[in-house]
This record gives structure tokens, sequence and C-alpha cells, in this order.
């Protein structure tokens, strides 16, 4: 579904998924294809849409867990795109996920990343993406911004009227609290989380981040 511009929202299909954003410029992007198991439906999605999953030239993930990123490889033989992974992810990013997995007694995300990206930001043309670690959720946690845009891709670090659960290996109350409070100084018209109903409106996204600091995090 096309929200604005370039930027196409499809949301988690079931269990264990996870919602995928697509942004579309001179190189174009997919963030999070979640669950293996939807990769089918993720696909039919795209096609609907007109995208043509052989001209996705990156695959990145807000997180690594196994929900946001089981389909990495095999969108990458769907399409030919690079995984690309943060840094952050590639320091931080196996033990937490290998963790999560045990936890909830499910495989582990397995994939291979073609590159590591070292910087702050990826310019894809016209549309420059900063990336925000964020953990509190899970250590390896990224948000991508696109500052022109006002576009918030946010992974499992806030919800709508929620945020993402800290009990998790790796979690963490405190670091979530303060990665809350860094993103919600930022100029945002569309949140788009890991899971669940998106946000939109600078008015809204406002609101959200109010709510979620006084009735789910206890200090506003």
């Amino acid at each position: 579904m096309k929200l604005v511009k370039n930027l196409y929202f499809y949301p988690e299909n079931g269990m264990m998924d996870c919602n995928s954003y697509v942004i579309k410029d001179k190189l174009t992007m997919l963030i999070d294809p979640g669950n293996t198991q939807f990769l089918p439906a993720l696909l039919q999605g795209l096609e609907k849409d007109g995208i043509d999953p052989k001209t996705i030239d990156i695959i990145m993930n807000t997180h690594l867990h196994g929900d946001h990123c089981w389909a990495n490889e095999a969108f990458k033989q769907a399409s030919g795109a690079e995984i690309l992974v943060h840094t952050v992810q590639k320091q931080l990013g196996d033990a937490a996920a290998n963790q999560a997995a045990s936890f909830f007694g499910v495989p582990s995300s397995e994939f291979t990343e073609d590159r590591v990206v070292d910087e702050d930001r990826l310019s894809l043309g016209e549309t420059e993406i900063e990336f925000i670690h964020s953990p509190g959720h899970s250590p390896e946690s990224v948000c991508f911004y696109c500052r022109a845009e006002k576009i918030l891709i946010c992974g499992d670090v806030i919800f709508n009227q929620n945020t993402g659960r800290v009990d998790l290996p790796g979690g963490n109350a405190d670091q979530l609290k303060e990665s809350i409070e860094r993103l919600s100084k930022l100029d945002v018209e569309y949140l788009l989380p890991g899971h669940m109903d998106i946000v939109t409106g600078a008015d809204n996204v406002r609101r959200n981040f109010e709510f979620i600091k006084q009735h789910v995090l206890g200090y506003l």
C-alpha cells in the first residue's frame, strides 16, 4: 500500500510476522521482510503495487529478532537484493537474536550480510536515511529516519499507544525510555512501527509519544 511519494507499507500477515516497508528511489530498499512463511503474501503485495521484487536493491532490518528477518535470505533469492546490516547490528545482533530465539523456543534467524554499513546515513538517491541506534527492546535496534520526508521507521521501539517489550534477553527498560525520549524530539509525520497500526500526521504522532510517556512509561 502506497503511503506517500516513494513509501510503501505492507502490514504483518500473522503471528511472528512484522510490518514491512519499501522506499523507492534510485536505490530501492525493503525494511524488515518478516517471516518466511508469509513471504508469498509480501511478494503479492509488492506486485499489486507494481513493484517487481527484482527492482529492490537493499534489504535491511530494524533489529534482528526472527519475526523481522527470517525471510531475509529467501527474499534475497527472489530479488537479487543485497542484505545490509548496520555496524551496531553486526556487533550486537547475533547474541541478541539467538537469545531471543531460545526464549521463544523458535529457530534463530540465519542470514549472511553482503555489506556492513559503518556510516550514520545512507543515500538512496533523493532520499537520505539516518540510522538512529535505539536500544531498549533489543540492544541492536536501529530506527530509520528520513528527515526531509518526516518518516520514522521505528521497529519494535515504539508502537501505536505502546512500546516494545523489555523482558526479552537484551531488553532494558531504562534504555527504552531514553530511546523514546530522543525519538520524540524528531519532526515526524509518519510513525511506522514493526507491528500493529501506523500513526500518521504530526499531531497524532506527538499525541502518541505523549500518551506513551504518561500511560506506558509513566513519567510525563
